[in-house]
C-alpha cells in the first residue's frame, strides 16, 4: 500500500492580490488563520511567503517571525517559509531562515523567463527573468545546512532536477532529497500527465516528491501524482478555483479536495506527525540545535 498523501496548502503567494481572489491573506494573523483552516482540512504543511498589509511581497525578519508565532500559536503544522524573489539580495532572502528555523525553506534551483500571458488581451504580465544562478544556490544550501533546514527544491523544468547532480556532488545538498515539481509557468515545463511522469523518471532514486499544477491544471496534475505514489500541493498561491466557474473561499476549500481527491484514489492522508517521518523531518528546532552542537 502506498504511504499516505502529504498536502501541503501555499497559502498566498506574492503575485496574487485580492482583486482577483477576496481569499487571499496578507497580515501575519490573516496568514496565521489561513494555516489553522487548511490544516484542520488536512494539510500537513503550509508553504508561507510574507506580504505586507497591502499585500505587496514582505521579507522583514520580524514579519516572518510574527507570521510563525501566529501559525504556532494555532497549529503544529509544518512551516515552510519561501526564498524566492526578483531584485532581492541573497542575504535578505535567507535571513528569516537562518534567524527563525522553520522545518522547511523553499529553494528555487534554477533560472528560467517566468511570465503570465493574455490570450484575450495578448498580452505579458509579471514578465521577469527569474535567476538563479548555481552561486546562489549554493549559498542558500549552505545557509539552510547551518540552520538545520530541510531545502525543499523547486523545479521548474526538467533542467532545474539536472541542477542537483553537482551539488550533490559537492556535498552541499543532502539526502533525503525532497523535490517540488511545479508545472504550467509560463517559461517552465507545461502541466501534462505525460511531463509530470518524464520528471519523476528523472529524479535522483529515492528522492520525495510532490506536484505543483497552475491553475486547474492542479487537479488533474494532482490526481495522477496521487496515483503515482507522490504529494501534493493546492492553495491559493497556485489556483484560486475548486472547479470551473467555483473560486475557492478559503485555502481549505482546495484542501478539502485534494483530500478527497486522495481517499477516492485510494490513499490515506498523512496527519502532521506521519508527513515528519514521510519526509524525515525533525521536530521543530531540533535540527538547528544539532547542527549547532557540530
Amino acid at each position: 500500500m502506498s504511504a499516505p498523501v502529504v498536502i501541503t496548502a501555499a497559502l498566498t503567494g506574492v503575485l496574487a492580490t485580492r482583486d482577483q481572489c477576496p481569499a487571499i491573506p496578507y497580515t501575519p494573523v490573516e496568514i496565521a488563520e489561513e494555516a489553522k483552516r487548511a490544516a484542520d482540512a488536512g494539510a500537513a504543511i503550509v508553504h508561507i511567503h510574507a506580504r505586507n498589509p497591502e499585500g505587496g511581497p514582505e521579507w522583514r525578519v520580524e514579519t516572518f517571525a510574527e507570521i510563525l508565532s501566529e501559525v504556532r500559536s494555532r497549529t503544529d503544522v509544518i512551516v515552510n517559509f519561501s526564498t524566492g524573489a526578483i531584485g532581492i539580495p541573497v542575504e535578505e532572502r535567507v535571513a528569516h531562515i537562518r534567524e527563525l528555523r522553520p522545518e522547511i525553506g523553499a529553494l528555487n534551483m534554477g533560472s528560467m523567463n517566468y511570465a503570465i500571458y493574455s490570450e484575450k488581451k495578448k498580452a505579458f504580465y509579471h514578465d521577469h527573468v527569474f535567476a538563479n544562478p548555481f552561486k546562489d544556490i549554493q549559498f542558500f544550501l549552505e545557509a539552510m545546512n547551518g540552520a538545520g533546514v530541510r531545502p525543499e527544491l523547486e523545479c521548474f523544468d526538467t533542467g532545474h532536477i539536472a541542477n542537483t547532480a553537482p551539488l550533490i556532488d559537492m556535498g552541499v545538498l543532502r539526502a533525503p532529497y525532497q523535490f517540488s515539481l511545479i508545472m504550467g509557468v509560463l517559461g517552465g515545463i507545461p502541466g501534462t500527465t505525460r511531463h509530470l511522469a518524464n520528471q519523476v523518471e528523472t529524479l535522483p532514486e529515492g528522492s520525495l516528491w510532490q506536484v505543483i499544477g497552475v491553475g486547474l491544471k492542479q487537479w488533474a496534475l494532482a490526481a495522477a501524482a496521487i496515483t503515482m505514489g507522490g504529494n501534493v500541493r493546492v492553495g491559493l498561491e497556485d489556483n484560486f478555483y475548486v472547479e470551473e466557474g467555483r473560486m475557492a473561499k478559503s485555502n481549505a476549500d482546495l484542501v478539502e479536495k485534494a483530500a478527497r481527491l486522495a481517499r477516492d484514489l485510494g490513499r490515506d492522508v498523512a496527519s502532521v506527525d506521519k508527513a515528519r517521518r514521510i519526509l524525515c523531518l525533525d521536530a521543530p528546532g531540533a535540527a538547528g540545535a544539532r547542527e549547532q552542537a557540530r
